[in-house]
């Protein structure tokens, strides 16, 4: 890192199981359409028990989870989600983890898409363990992790892009957004079409 940068922000790293948590999202976003408050909403989740945790530990980590996830889409993007298809649904759950989580957006953006849309889809393992070392000079919390944390976030992370349908047996696919889903994630620059192996702009307009 160069003399006087100032250092990048701490990763969150918190995303270590749940994957997509597409079915504690059709729990938390009707609730806080009702709310419009995630704090009310949060508290409602662990005090009735909606997630239907075995444990109040466990109940808590789940709602603080999804209330952060979910908090980083807008009200007409939540209000999408509830009456969306489970590939709608499976999408912007994706760009929530993508916006919640910069270690995620990256890797999305920089390997996932890139390797898309040169023509090399394979992805392994291997491929998240060489950008993480890549990171590790501008984020020194991550050599702080220790190798089974690593491999949770990572094995998390798989498990999220294959219930997004953006992987299978080790090749990524090619993502088709909705119209109004492509509409809702290009609302705001520089666009969120750019976390999925797509070969759509930022406008969601397809290139030719």
């Amino acid at each position: 890192m160069a003399e006087g940068t100032a250092p990048a922000p701490r990763y969150a790293l918190s995303f270590t199981s749940g994957a997509l948590l597409m079915r504690e999202a059709l729990v938390a976003a009707p609730l806080y359409l009702r709310e419009r408050d995630w704090p009310r909403t949060r508290a409602a989740i662990e005090r009735d028990n909606l997630l239907q945790a075995r444990t109040v530990a466990s109940g808590r980590r789940s709602a603080r989870e999804v209330a952060q996830r979910l908090s980083v889409l807008t009200d007409g993007e939540l209000e999408l989600l509830t009456g969306a298809t489970a590939t709608e649904r499976a999408h912007l759950l994706w760009a929530a983890a993508c916006r919640r989580y910069a270690l995620i957006g990256e890797f999305a953006e920089e390997v996932v898409r890139e390797r898309f849309l040169l023509l090399t889809p394979s992805l392994g393992h291997e491929d998240f363990d060489a950008f993480v070392r890549g990171r590790t000079l501008w984020h020194p919390e991550l050599a702080e992790v220790s190798g089974a944390t690593l491999r949770k976030l990572r094995s998390n992370l798989f498990l999220m892009l294959a219930e997004a349908g953006l992987l299978a047996e080790g090749r990524l696919l090619r993502a088709v957004p909705s119209g109004r889903v492509a509409a809702a994630l290009s609302a705001r620059p520089p666009g969120d079409l750019r976390f999925f192996p797509t070969p759509d702009d930022a406008t969601g307009r397809a290139q030719r």
